[in-house]
């Protein structure tokens, strides 16, 4: 008969890590597949007005953004609590408007530049000479394809 010996220890084998290298770059691809960037950090607030017809953008990439509203709490120290804009990352004034446009559009393919469009992400509060301020800086900069931002309404 065979004898059992069961006061030597053994010794677990050697955990196989060929493996984990794929596993990694599984789990990178995945987590950058499903996770969106951040475009822009907002530093006012915008609460867009409520519409009946909506209409999606189809080509985002070819939208650039002019947030209106009034600065989040972070920034009511330094800029106060009136209307401000807001171009990419920056405060802004409508006199500034113009340029943005103008650098934006000549960083576009030379075949995109008549497809810029400007959207306007205004807070509902917003007094309405502000975005015919707007409105007349980007007629200025020849920027006529505008939209306007809006939620669905919900209707009762």
């Amino acid at each position: 008969m065979a004898r059992i010996r069961k006061d030597e220890k053994r010794e677990a084998p050697a955990l196989s890590t060929s493996s984990l290298p794929d596993i990694i770059f599984m789990l990178l691809f995945f987590f950058m597949a499903v996770t969106s960037m951040k475009e822009v950090t907002y530093k006012v607030k915008v609460t867009p007005p409520e519409a009946t017809e909506l209409q999606k953008l189809e080509n985002k990439s070819m939208v650039r953004y002019v947030y209106v509203g009034k600065p989040t709490a972070e920034f009511k120290k330094v800029f106060g609590s009136e209307t401000r804009i807001q171009l990419s990352d920056a405060f802004a004034d409508i006199s500034e408007l113009e340029k943005y446009v103008v650098s934006e559009r000549s960083a576009m393919k030379e075949g995109d530049q008549n497809l810029l469009t400007i959207s306007i992400k205004a807070d509902k509060d917003t007094r309405m000479g502000v975005i015919t301020d707007i409105k007349q800086a980007l007629r200025r900069a020849y920027a006529l394809k505008i939209s306007y931002a809006a939620q669905q309404r919900v209707s009762y």
